[in-house]
């Protein structure tokens, strides 16, 4: 290994070090409580070491998108590979992917919700903001090619790919936004899972083309 590839190996360890540490702060003290003083402490660096990494807070917290979108562009090719797999049941798997996304990311919906506000997205650089576009493509494309692939095979009812893809996500953004909020008045009670089930089963009821009159 030449010296600047092992330069840039360095850097990568030391940005994934710092977005590691900033997820578990983020998730301690929350967006606006957490500073890059308390990040930097943690990570035992200097704040300066951090902002050459990230120039501002909301770059940091925006880039911890990039390890989510990934993991769960993974677990969506995973399942648009598999031809063993019949596509309704894909559609199950689908909630299993969006759940284990979050539960590898319990950040995900506040830092999504977070650089969608305009202000934010001007604080992101121009490259970081193009890397989770990009990924956010991937995803959304792929759970589409899920319900063309059931629409093809006159399995799913003849609409839109993108518009089931908008409802499916806006079921999983809308029950972690309101579960997890039941969870924070009551930690004792977590009824995401078994809630989302109970919506992927409508939902699929709803799709099935056998079920139409």
């Amino acid at each position: 290994m030449g010296i600047q590839e092992r330069k840039e190996r360095e850097k990568d360890m030391r940005r994934q070090q710092i977005q590691d540490v900033a997820k578990k702060v983020f998730l301690e003290k929350g967006f606006s409580s957490a500073t890059m003083e308390d990040i930097a402490q943690a990570s035992e660096l200097s704040v300066s070491t951090i902002y050459l990494y990230f120039k501002t807070k909301d770059e940091l917290f925006a880039s911890l998108n990039l390890d989510t979108l990934e993991f769960l562009h993974k677990e969506i090719e995973k399942l648009g590979n598999d031809n063993e797999i019949p596509v309704e049941k894909k559609v199950f798997l689908l909630k299993a992917a969006l759940l284990n996304t979050f539960r590898h990311d319990p950040l995900i919906l506040r830092n999504i919700l977070h650089i969608q506000m305009e202000e934010k997205l001007q604080m992101i650089s121009k490259d970081l903001l193009s890397q989770i576009q990009s990924l956010t493509h991937k995803c959304v494309k792929g759970m589409a090619s899920l319900f063309d692939e059931g629409i093809k095979e006159k399995k799913f009812i003849n609409e839109h790919s993108m518009a089931l893809t908008d409802i499916v996500w806006s079921l999983f953004t809308g029950l972690v936004v309101w579960e997890s909020s039941k969870n924070r008045l009551n930690p004792n009670k977590d009824f995401l899972e078994s809630t989302f089930d109970l919506a992927f089963r409508i939902f699929s009821r709803g799709i099935a083309k056998d079920k139409q009159k």
